[in-house]
């Protein structure tokens, strides 16, 4: 659901796409689940980070828990982890997302996470050694946070903070050397929505990142004026569904090869009766201004989807689309088929079947593509909220 900054996984990322690009072939995926550890305790897993936390040269997980400690699950190099939680502060809270990234400028990385319910978003500092320690106290703001997103958004070399909050959101300003300015109330608009998601992108084409914000309510754009501050984009520019949204993630990314970023929408229907739960996908002028291009470009079904992971799964050059679903029914919320769309370049048609495991089912919050075991397929880690998390090895067709 956001854009990693940390270097091994880009790294990691490009040789993938090297490797697949001269196979041009779809990796099908496997179920190795019983090579991550099982989650104990109530936490539910939201969100997750794949990055070389320890530095031995493979893709660890850093995963945020809702109503638990956070994860860490170190890589032995084969795509087998174990479970060293311990290296993290071990407060239970609610938390929603989290980034790993370099934010104190030591060369190693550390963890910012955003709470929900505990208003109260954290920091964990990296001491070198991949242990961590809390320095939530530097970040001085209360908000009832669900998405995180770590970017130079002033573009003065430095990362700041932006929580995605209920009404209210926060941005803080990098300082540097592991500080933040909060700066919401100078650099924010002032109507907020109900935010579960936001996506960074240069939108219309200045040169700078604005911020897509996929909210319970009403979606939103903020556009920067290229010193990061912030204004909401006219109405025009973000045409409206026919019915409410709930939306739980914006992805943006190149959908028609046009050379600009597109925006797809991940709907739910799961505290509005009348909001529509078919995802959206708006295709973007070159200029900031979107249309609808849904009924075109996917497929009509009403599902809650509440993740969507954009990756080129068949080396084609086109990214595809791995959806998490809910399966919603009158007073039960469960977990959903994870589905597999591939991108023909003129619509995603549905490839589940011929992708993923028979009969995959998980509350997939958060699906993270990385190459775990090092053999230059992509892998699947599935971040289940309330089931188990699933761990999927891709093997070439």
């Amino acid at each position: 659901m956001r854009l990693l900054v940390a270097l091994a996984p880009v790294l990691a990322f490009a040789a993938f796409a090297v490797a697949a690009a001269a196979r041009a072939e779809a990796p099908r995926f496997v179920d190795v689940s019983e090579r991550a550890p099982p989650k104990e305790g109530r936490g539910h897993s939201m969100a997750a980070v794949a990055v070389d936390i320890d530095r031995d040269g493979d893709l660890d997980l850093v995963v945020a828990m809702e109503f638990g400690a956070n994860r860490l699950l170190l890589n032995d190099g084969s795509g087998r982890f174990t479970d060293a939680s311990d290296r993290l502060p071990r407060a239970a809270r609610d938390s929603e997302d989290l980034d790993v990234v370099d934010l104190d400028g030591d060369g190693d990385l550390d963890i910012a996470v955003a709470n929900e319910d505990d208003l109260k978003p954290e920091l964990y500092l990296n001491d070198g050694r991949g242990q961590f320690r809390d320095a939530s106290e530097r970040l001085r703001v209360r908000v009832k946070a669900n998405a995180l997103l770590v970017r130079d958004l002033d573009g003065d070399g430095r990362l700041d903070l932006f929580f995605g909050g209920d009404k209210v959101s926060a941005l803080l300003m990098g300082r540097g050397r592991g500080r933040f300015a909060d700066e919401s109330f100078a650099r924010l608009p002032e109507r907020y929505g109900a935010n579960q998601d936001v996506a960074a992108g240069d939108l219309d084409g200045d040169g700078d990142l604005d911020l897509v914000l996929a909210n319970e309510d009403a979606n939103q754009i903020y556009l920067n004026d290229g010193n990061g501050r912030f204004a909401l984009a006219p109405a025009a520019a973000l045409p409206r569904a026919a019915r409410p949204e709930e939306s739980r993630d914006a992805e943006l990314f190149d959908v028609d090869a046009d050379g600009d970023l597109d925006l797809f929408f991940a709907n739910v229907r799961l505290w509005n009766p009348n909001a529509v739960a078919q995802s959206r996908l708006l295709l973007n002028d070159g200029k900031g201004v979107f249309a609808d291009a849904t009924a075109q470009w996917l497929p009509a079904r009403e599902e809650s989807v509440v993740s969507a992971t954009p990756v080129d799964l068949d080396g084609d050059g086109r990214r595809d689309l791995l959806l998490g679903t809910l399966a919603v029914e009158p007073g039960r919320i469960g977990p959903g088929p994870v589905r597999a769309l591939r991108n023909t370049g003129a619509a995603f048609e549905d490839v589940t079947a011929q992708w993923l495991p028979k009969d995959l089912v998980a509350a997939g919050f958060d699906i993270v593509p990385a190459d775990f075991d090092g053999d230059g397929v992509l892998d699947l880690f599935v971040a289940s909220r309330g089931g188990p998390d699933r761990l999927l090895r891709g093997t070439p067709r």
